[in-house]
């Protein structure tokens, strides 16, 4: 089966990004699929390239890389330059690829557009892979404000939905969403994976950047106003207060927040508040293992709720228990499983309190973080979920 997947940010285990992309790939081309990953140059990935348009090849998986440099940091209209350039390049290829099926990943939602010119103009089986809900999340975080602009997202969202032979999802909650708003049924709840081997293999002698084991929670990932970092920052400033300044809330990554929270604890000398920089997946499973928590923070709104972090899987995979603020399916699961905690988003003090309690009940956390690994094991694999992808993707094509 020839698969084209359009996906602006792959990344190998070599990059500081999720690798969804690259294990589910790297799986199907192991079964015996011909696949090409559609792409860009994203500042967390591996990739390089020197020329715009660069033919090349990763463990067998097929790249086309677009160089078009994408960066959290950028200002708004730069990223919106950049996914539009993105787009109607990619377009291109799904003119001229021979493919079976075609696989359209977003975020952002632009990457729709070569699913549907493959669809409509080619006659290609189309795939719509919701990784987040857009436009909505944009529109909650008040991103997109014009009427215009919000009326035109929502119409090119539906007419995406309507024309995906199947639409997958990274959470339940996502699925539930379009379900209750569409009214769809050709959902499949397909969530982020873990490298089971890699993170929940102890690393000796890990590399803790002078951190003590088990003093500390840990955050991963980008570092700015949807992942609620000055949150994170007011917790570690109220544990500090507390006399608790043993306790250090360590955040590893980019993004636009960065310098201003460092800027902010050292104008404030709060000392228990530490940021480093993205790290590649083999230096980041010592920190996660020898956390005492992971922390996965989100901003207070609705639609995040059904959101699905990379770092929830890989935290429960090292056998760590997690700390989140949303009211959806990540709360559900961890209170089935009794392997983590939900706190208030809007206030700080829930966390830093939490952090106290839990830094005195280690056993307990003991127990929980190997509960978590048997979970992860079962549930979130990469080959188990890139097989249940597959199948889906393999059904699409023979109706």
């Amino acid at each position: 089966m020839r698969i084209v997947y359009f996906y602006q940010y792959f990344s190998t285990p070599k990059g500081t990004w999720g690798t969804r992309v690259y294990e589910f790939t790297k799986r199907w081309v192991e079964l015996g699929h011909d696949v090409t990953v559609v792409t860009s140059v994203y500042s967390k990935s591996d990739l390089v390239a020197t020329k715009f348009i660069e033919n090349q090849e990763v463990d067998g998986i097929k790249l086309k890389v677009i160089n078009v440099n994408i960066d959290n940091r950028q200002n708004i209209v730069k990223r919106i330059w950049t996914f539009l350039l993105y787009m109607f390049t990619s377009c291109w290829y799904a003119l001229t690829l021979k493919a079976d099926i075609v696989i359209a990943s977003s975020g952002p939602i632009t990457v729709g557009l070569p699913g549907l010119v493959a669809h409509y103009l080619r006659g290609r089986k189309f795939i719509f892979e919701v990784r987040d809900l857009w436009p909505e999340g944009a529109i909650e975080l008040k991103v997109i404000k014009s009427k215009l602009l919000i009326k035109l997202s929502y119409w090119f969202e539906r007419v995406c939905y309507k024309a995906a032979s199947h639409i997958i999802v990274l959470s339940p909650g996502m699925k539930e969403n379009i379900y209750n708003r569409f009214g769809y049924k050709n959902i499949t709840s397909v969530t982020n994976a873990a490298n089971i081997e890699l993170f929940s293999t102890p690393v000796p002698n890990p590399y803790l950047h002078g951190l003590s084991s088990k003093k500390y929670a840990l955050y991963t990932g980008n570092i700015g106003l949807v992942n609620n970092s000055e949150w994170l920052f007011e917790a570690a400033k109220i544990l500090q207060e507390k006399g608790r300044d043993d306790l250090k809330i360590v955040l590893v990554g980019e993004g636009q927040l960065k310098h201003t929270l460092i800027n902010k604890a050292l104008s404030e000398g709060i000392k228990n508040f530490i940021i480093l920089d993205s790290l590649p997946k083999s230096e980041l499973v010592g920190l996660i293992q020898n956390a005492f928590v992971s922390l996965v923070p989100l901003k207070g709104v609705k639609v995040l709720d059904t959101s699905s972090p990379n770092k929830f899987f890989e935290s429960l995979a090292a056998g760590i228990p997690v700390i989140q603020n949303t009211g959806g399916w990540m709360k559900d699961f961890l209170e089935k499983h009794n392997i983590g905690f939900t706190v208030d988003p809007d206030n700080p003090a829930d966390l830093a309190y939490l952090l106290i309690s839990l830094s005195e009940n280690l056993e307990v956390l003991s127990k929980m973080g190997e509960i978590a690994k048997s979970i992860a094991k079962s549930e979130f694999d990469k080959n188990i979920l890139a097989d249940k992808m597959l199948k889906t993707v393999i059904t699409a094509i023979s109706k």
